[in-house]
């Protein structure tokens, strides 16, 4: 199995500079169940886009993508925790860039954390519909509900796209920080300011729901009023473009049987993320 179908050559461990770890969790989602069959629909749609990406004029494939045997910790979500925990401390060791696809929010704690104890200043740049900084949800603190809790104590939150929480998390947010839906739209002062307060390293934690349901109704909890495919793309070449991403993760594909083309946006948006990596930030 390979991403997109490319060549061996492009494919295998040792070739490829970029890794992709998939995580196919989905033990505490609430609401809408399936984010543990978005790797597999991600992966079909990807078998069918194109691989020359016209906006960078880039062929990033070539740069190597491996695919690494999925994590099948299903047992519990603290269990889920520690394995994706130590896992992402070893795949930090590689020196290869890696990215990650759930499953549910849950599973980026363990990844955010070795990612902050490893870069000590470090930017955590989530893009989501809920500001998931419940200290505990349904007995644990390893909810997809408390899925930036830990980051918000221990490293530089930014988060962008929020538009539905509970009152209690606003105790944790740092408003400075956040820019809300409708602060977004038709605003195009947030961008600069957004850039302005990152740190230079940056981690992004990607949760679908981010985008309006209008083009990515395939996730748990869609919310009305979310990000357009052309703003998210826009904020996040200018990410790539000045900031040093070590890593991503997206998660909470849902998939609608009868629907392909939110299946196809998770697919482009994973290779444009990579496209402006390699063309504007390749250390």
């Amino acid at each position: 199995m390979s991403f997109a179908g490319i060549p061996e050559k492009f494919a295998s461990f040792n070739n490829a500079e970029i890794l992709l770890q998939s995580i196919p969790y989905d033990g505490t989602s609430t609401w809408g169940k399936g984010a543990d069959k978005g790797f597999e629909r991600f992966l079909e749609a990807a078998e069918n886009m194109e691989l020359y990406d016209i906006e960078t004029d880039t062929e990033v494939y070539k740069k190597g993508i491996h695919i690494l045997p999925e994590i099948q910790e299903k047992s519990s979500p603290e269990k889920v925790f520690e394995k994706v925990y130590h896992n992402t401390l070893q795949i930090l060791q590689s020196g290869k860039f890696p990215t990650f696809f759930g499953g549910e929010h849950s599973i980026s704690i363990g990844i955010i954390k070795a990612f902050y104890e490893t870069y000590q200043d470090i930017t955590i740049l989530q893009l989501d519909a809920h500001a998931d900084l419940r200290h505990e949800y349904n007995g644990s603190a390893y909810n997809h509900a408390c899925a930036l809790y830990d980051a918000s104590k221990n490293a530089d939150l930014i988060q962008v796209g929020i538009r539905s929480m509970d009152k209690a998390e606003l105790d944790d947010m740092n408003k400075d920080n956040c820019f809300f839906a409708h602060d977004i739209l038709g605003n195009p002062d947030w961008l600069d300011r957004a850039l302005g307060i990152m740190k230079d390293t940056v981690y992004i934690t990607l949760d679908l729901d981010v985008f309006d349901p209008g083009i990515m109704p395939s996730t748990g909890t869609p919310e009305p009023g979310g990000l357009s495919w052309e703003v998210t793309l826009q904020f996040l070449k200018r990410v790539f473009e000045l900031k040093d991403v070590k890593g991503f993760d997206i998660v909470e594909l849902a998939p609608i049987k009868v629907l392909k083309a939110p299946d196809f946006l998770v697919a482009k948006l994973y290779y444009k993320m990579l496209s402006y990596k390699f063309k504007y930030n390749e250390s």
